[in-house]
Parts: C-alpha cells; structure tokens; sequence
C-alpha cells in the first residue's frame, strides 16, 4: 500500500514540476506581434526632432515602382540562381545589419546603467588605405552590439523562426521610429500606391508568394502552424513598417496639438488592427496568400478620414508637416537668431 502512495506522490510531484505550456494561435500571434510592434515603434519615434529621414511627395509617388523593381530583381535571381547561393549571401548580409539592428533596439535601455562618458564621447575608426572609409561610434554601442552579435550569430547558425522573428520586430522598430511621412498628404500617397502594388504583385503574378517562400531571411514574421501544407503563418515586415509610419506620424500629430488622449493615433491604430484582423480571417477562409495592404490600408486611412471628417479638423490634419520651414525662420523673420539664442 505504502508503495502506491509513494508512486501517486512521485506522479503528483512530477506534474506540479511540470512546465506549463501554452499554446497560442499562431494567427493571434501574427496580430499580437504586430501590433505590439507598431504600438512600440510609434512612441519610440517621438522625440524632441522628427525622425531623421523624411519622405518626400516624390519619393511616396516612386516608392511603388522602385518596391516592384526590387520584387521583380529578387524573384529573377532565385529563378537563375542557386537559391542556397542567394540565401547564404542575404544571409550575411542581414548578419551585419541584424547587429546594427538590435543594438539600436537595445541602446536606449543599455546606456541608463553605462557611465556618461560612454554615451557622449565618439570613437571614430578609419579603415586602412581606405581613409576616406570611416566609421563613428559610442562606447556604449559597443556594449549594446555584443548580445545583438551573439544572438545574430544563433540566427545564422540555426535559422530558428523565433530568431527570424526578434531580428524582423527588430527592424519593424527601428523603421517606424527612424521614418518620418512627413505630412498626411505623402502618407495617403504612399500607402495609395501600395495598395495597388500589393495586389497586383500578390493577385495578379506568383512573384510576392515565391519571393516570400524563397527567401530565407527576416524579413517576414513567421509562426509555426499545426498544418503540414501551411507550416507557418507569416506576415511581411512592409506590412508592419509602412502603416506603422503613417501611425506614427498621427500620434506626433496628437502631441503637436498637446492632446493627451491621443486621439487620432487611437484611430489610426484601431484601424491597423481592424485591417490586419481582416487580413487574417479572409486568409484562413479563402486558404490563400491575401495582398494585406489591401485590407490595411482602407482600415488606416478610413478610421483616420472619418475621426477628422467628425470633429471638422481635415484642414488641420492636411496642412500639418514636420518638415522644417528653415527659410521661413531665416527669411521671414529677422528675429530668428536672437529667438534662437534665447
């Protein structure tokens, strides 16, 4: 008797040590992901300037062209070339910028406990015989670049989609905080052009759908799936960095006016989950690939037309810019120096 106790203890024993696993849709993993993403990159992009690079209305309007130049380049090369050839140089590729990637992801959290010194200070490196080739960085990027190395050097090694996916959210961050639209005007315009360029490329030729499956680096989010005809359920990063922008910029558009409640980036944002909840559920239902723009960019730019349409802002919303009127403050008013000395 004693020895059955002793059995039924070891066995309760052996299930309170185990782990508890939970196992999460893979399709609510894709809209959690992404829009935690987003939700991330947005208020990483507000600083005290705008985001470093600013798109032009020409720039929007060429986007979709130069988008479909590179589709086109890409699924030509794995069509004449050795796929594992492609794969292995991309792969290094994003080596080096899977490194930059994190260590930007990761530097704001690593310098809070780095000496300020490392932080200021620049370290200036000149390759040899090649002067004219040189690269600046703080002490305290190094120290942000060595966990991004060693987790780089595991994504290359093992190819594991968790990998894939950090180094993707990775990038998905540093695009959406780097970007800047501009104003609404180049927004509507970018994401007009890609929505044509989305399902065109996704309805109308195999190129997207091959490039997607072909291409062996991060830059979609993948997660496994219990269905052995579709492993994995999989979101490209262009589907999370242009809407994210354009979010982005509403949110910096809400704290120009000093709003707290944040206003129109609680449309823009509910309208990126509503059209990627869409995307997902006409996916699973037709069990096709689906151009997500297409589902995305009406949700975006709808919630958003319709806030401003009811609270009668749509001039407001369209003359807004962050450009800097530098020839406004130094031709328009004399006063620029001594305002900005003060």
């Amino acid at each position: 008797m004693r020895t059955h106790e002793r059995a039924a203890n070891l066995a309760l024993a052996g299930l309170s040590l185990a782990p508890l696993v939970i196992n999460v849709n893979p399709n609510l993993n894709v809209i959690l992901t992404a829009c935690l993403t987003v939700y991330v990159g947005c208020y990483r992009s507000v600083k005290a300037t705008p985001p470093s690079e600013t798109m032009s209305k020409e720039h929007a309007m060429r986007y979709p062209l130069v988008g479909s130049a590179m589709l086109l380049s890409l699924f030509l090369l794995f069509k004449f070339l050795s796929k594992d050839l492609v794969n292995a140089v991309l792969t290094a590729y994003f080596f080096v910028l899977g490194i930059a990637a994190l260590c930007a992801t990761l530097l704001p959290s690593v310098k809070r406990f780095l000496p300020e010194g490392w932080n200021d200070n620049a370290i200036i490196w000149r390759a040899p015989y090649f002067h004219s080739l040189s690269v600046e960085f703080t002490k305290s990027q190094v120290v942000a670049s060595i966990p991004g190395f060693f987790f780089c050097v595991w994504y290359a090694m093992k190819k594991h989609w968790l990998a894939n996916n950090v180094l993707g959210v990775a990038f998905c961050i540093q695009g959406i905080e780097m970007l800047s639209l501009g104003s609404f005007k180049t927004g509507g315009i970018l994401l007009a052009g890609l929505f044509f360029y989305d399902i065109f490329w996704v309805f109308f030729t195999p190129v997207m759908v091959s490039v997607a499956k072909s291409f062996d680096a991060p830059i979609k989010l993948l997660f496994p799936t219990a269905d052995a005809a579709r492993p994995f359920s999989m979101l490209g990063l262009g589907d999370i960095v242009i809407p994210g922008i354009f979010v982005a910029l509403a949110l910096r558009f809400d704290i120009s006016r000093g709003i707290k409640s944040r206003h129109y980036f609680n449309s823009a944002f509910l309208g990126y989950t509503v059209g990627l909840t869409v995307t997902i559920a006409v996916m699973n239902w037709f069990r096709a690939a689906q151009p997500a723009l297409l589902y995305i960019v009406p949700g975006v730019i709808g919630f958003v037309a319709v806030h401003c349409l009811w609270n009668g802002e749509v001039k407001q919303l369209l003359e807004f810019t962050e450009a800097q009127d530098e020839e406004k403050e130094e031709g328009g008013d004399p006063n620029h120096e001594s305002k900005k000395a003060n």
